[in-house]
This record gives C-alpha cells, sequence and structure tokens, in this order.
C-alpha cells in the first residue's frame, strides 16, 4: 500500500480535458436562447419607450386633480375654521364664568351665598341666555 501524503509518492491523477461527449451545449444549442432573449430584451425597448409619454400624461392628470381638490377644500377649510372660533370662544367664555364662581366668595354680612350665583351646584343663569348644572363639590 502506497500512502500519498510521503514525498515522492505520485499523487491522484486528476483528468484536464474536455468533456468528449455532446451532451454539453455548444454554441448552435444556444442560438434559440439568444434569439428569443434579444426578442424579449426588443419588446421591453419598445414598450419602454412607448409608455413614457403615458406615464407623463397619468402624472400631469394626477397633479390636475390633486390642485382641484385643494381649491375645493380651501373654503370648506375656512368655514370648519371659523366654526371651531365660535366654538372655542364659547368654551372660554363658560370656563370664565365658572372659574369666576368657583372664585366667589359669601357676602360678609350674614355669611349666605348671593342668590344670582348659589356655590352649591345649583342652575346658574349666565349672560349668554343659557343654563349650566355644574356638579356639586
Amino acid at each position: 500500500m502506497t500512502d500519498p501524503s510521503m514525498p515522492g509518492e505520485p499523487g491522484p491523477e486528476i483528468d484536464d480535458s474536455q468533456n468528449p461527449t455532446s451532451a454539453a451545449p455548444g454554441d448552435d444549442a444556444r442560438q434559440p436562447f439568444r434569439d428569443m432573449l434579444n426578442q424579449l430584451q426588443g419588446m421591453i425597448d419598445t414598450v419602454a419607450v412607448k409608455s413614457g409619454p403615458v406615464l407623463r400624461e397619468v402624472a400631469a392628470k394626477a397633479a390636475e386633480l390633486a390642485a382641484v381638490a385643494g381649491e375645493r377644500a380651501g373654503p370648506i377649510a375656512y368655514k370648519a375654521a371659523e366654526a371651531t372660533q365660535k366654538f372655542g370662544q364659547r368654551v372660554a367664555d363658560t370656563s370664565k364664568e365658572v372659574a369666576a364662581d368657583l372664585r366667589r366668595q359669601p357676602t360678609a354680612d350674614n355669611g349666605s351665598e348671593s342668590e344670582a350665583h348659589p356655590a352649591n351646584g345649583a342652575a346658574t343663569d349666565h349672560s349668554d341666555g343659557e343654563t349650566h348644572d355644574w356638579p356639586s363639590a
């Protein structure tokens, strides 16, 4: 028995020659695939060239629609802002009145509260004509 790790001994033989069988595809076998690939590339190039103007037109139409939507939304936004401002003012007025009611001290003459602003949470008429029922403390 020979040891291949020993110096001077020949190693396993390696076959560097080409495959002699026709199992490997040659240039003739690849040609139909190259033709199909070239045809596919031509179709892709045609679609890319022809779709450019169409895509630009679609983008322009989308921009026009966005502009129209913005123009129509403007007045609605102003109306919503006005309504919000009015509601916010009413809330602020009511809050100021509640704060004034809470800070109001009983009169010094007999220790009783005024009839207009009872602090026990009963219904109170305000200057805006609304009546609010505040919870008792």
